[in-house]
């Protein structure tokens, strides 16, 4: 009887934490939204357990791709090393530099690999095996990479680490797309926004993580680099052994398993005791209009001259993202600070600071976007990125002239991570809701996220080399990809605050080259 009530004590006290975090979370979205706070009552007054199942969906999700985007650069100088001892070791002879490079290369890309594969596969597996399931599948890919990973060490392979971050990759990549799919069927649709919103929260929670982890005080040291990169699995068991005593997602019990009482029922586990009968009509209703208009394929969406403009404009901003240098920061900090003349000892509690930065700037983005609107933050941002790479690359020249030019150096960067989350990185999501209508949303979020995890592969295997061969006037090449945004988003991007889908569309449509538009094509196509 005692631990029976130790456990409904802590799952109530870790219930009364998450709605107080939530509260935070939804006084800033009141501005941002401009709504009532009773909009979100049944999420801030629940009295089932759906905001404990947002927790331990976020740790198994979403919290996975942000750990282990991070967690690789504070042991990358050990694993190095690791790569350059298990050669000799193996072949009586230390490995060429360049072999070495390429290695590193491979274990970095191929979280990216194994990300774009889990991201292809998430619609086959969720609907094969139910929300639930999936999920709790993903987590038992995650404990065997963390297997091969602890493993690696013992006999001297680093070709179990390439494994490894490939298991990984395809966990997050599946992991945080059901996350998204499972979030969006648990919640009401009133509050499906903020519930969802949480899965960016928890990514942000999964880079400081990966950063704190990996300084020295803790798993950050030579002797325990497998353990750091293994950490992240502690939390998919974690989800393993809870996922289980909570129901699948409503929506998947009434739309594709035809069960009202099941689905019923799952409700009030979620949100309390109630009838629920409007809801479900809801989902009925909201099936029977996607039936009516069905989405459209990825190749049809590239083929449709009408939303031609939409599809380069959200594709260059999507390769701008990944090309102006923020995923390199969180991959190959510990390299990049290296480079600027930072002392080692000193490298990881910067690294965590910029995190810290990230975290704080992501939860404020909201009020710039509802202020300014999304156009500015777009060719604003990229404007400032672009100069402080410029400014970098000065910095990184003269890093040897002066103490304290290096954390001239750090300030650039912090000033990069603030307009970046600010900005491009806090704009650019809001973009497929704004540009494309529902039939499209789903073709446009596969081709972004195609190209998101493509980017960061080609990024993660070709930087070690690009920093070897430029060195400091690698960032040149940031700057001009921030700057081409820049360019692009000014000239050509329409703002959307506060205008229709058709009216967006209509100013598309008013885009000329050469005195030419898809448009005018379109219709000289059809009368031919």
């Amino acid at each position: 009887m005692y631990c029976k009530y130790v456990h409904v004590d802590f799952k109530y006290n870790l219930n009364i934490l998450f709605t107080f975090l939530l509260k935070c979370f939804v006084t800033n979205l009141k501005h941002i939204y401009k709504s009532d706070s009773s909009d979100f009552s049944p999420l801030l007054q629940t009295h089932g357990n759906a905001l404990f199942l947002i927790l331990v969906l976020g740790l198994g999700g979403s919290f996975q791709v942000g750990f282990h985007i991070t967690g690789l650069s504070s042991p990358s100088p050990y694993i190095q090393c690791f790569i350059n001892n298990s050669w000799y070791d193996r072949y009586g002879e230390p490995p060429h530099p360049q072999t070495v490079t390429m290695i590193w290369s491979l274990i970095v890309s191929m979280f990216a690999v194994g990300g774009l594969f889990g991201a292809i596969s998430v619609k086959f597996i969720s609907d094969l095996l139910g929300r639930k399931k999936a999920m709790i599948c993903n987590s038992f890919i995650a404990v065997l990479a963390a297997g091969f990973m602890l493993t690696s060490k013992n006999v001297n392979s680093f070709e179990m680490i390439i494994v490894a971050r490939f298991l990984f990759g395809y966990s997050a990549g599946l992991g945080m797309n059901t996350h998204l799919i499972y979030l969006g069927e648990i919640s009401p649709r009133k509050i499906r926004g903020i519930v969802t919103l949480t899965s960016a929260t928890f990514t942000s929670l999964g880079k400081v993580s990966g950063r704190a982890f990996g300084l020295s005080e803790i798993l950050g040291r030579e002797d325990t680099w497998d353990i750091l990169l293994s950490v992240a699995a502690l939390f998919s068991f974690v989800q393993i052994v809870m996922l289980p005593f909570f129901p699948e997602t409503p929506r998947y019990l009434l739309i594709e398993k035809g069960d009202d009482k099941a689905c019923k029922k799952a409700l009030q586990s979620l949100w309390g005791q109630g009838d629920y009968q409007q809801e479900m009509d809801e989902m009925l209703t909201e099936q029977a209009a996607i039936e009516a208009a069905p989405p459209v394929s990825l190749l049809q969406l590239l083929r449709d001259r009408t939303v031609r403009w939409q599809v380069i404009t959200i594709s260059i901003i999507y390769c701008c993202n990944q090309l102006s240098g923020m995923s390199t920061i969180s991959t190959f900090t510990y390299d990049i600070f290296l480079e600027a003349g930072i002392p080692k000892k000193k490298i990881r509690y910067i690294t965590l600071g910029l995190g810290v930065a990230e975290i704080l700037t992501s939860l404020t983005c909201g009020l710039l976007i509802d202020l300014t609107g999304r156009r500015p933050l777009l060719f604003g941002g990229y404007g400032v990125m672009s100069a402080c790479w410029i400014f970098v690359t000065v910095t990184l020249n003269l890093k040897d002239s002066s103490y304290w030019v290096p954390y001239i150096t750090v300030s650039l960067m912090v000033v990069f991570i603030v307009f970046f989350c600010g900005g491009p990185g806090g704009a650019t999501p809001t973009l497929n809701s704004e540009l494309f209508i529902q039939s499209n949303r789903m073709a446009s979020l596969v081709l972004t996220g195609l190209q998101r995890w493509f980017m960061f592969a080609v990024m993660g295997l070709v930087f070690p080399f690009l920093i070897d061969a430029l060195s400091s006037y690698l960032f040149v090449l940031f700057a001009s990809a921030c700057m081409l945004g820049s360019l692009y988003t000014f000239f050509l991007l329409p703002e959307t605050k506060g205008k229709t889908l058709l009216e967006i569309s209509e100013e598309f449509k008013a885009i000329t080259v050469c005195g030419k538009s898809f448009a005018e094509e379109t219709r000289t196509e059809t009368r031919l």
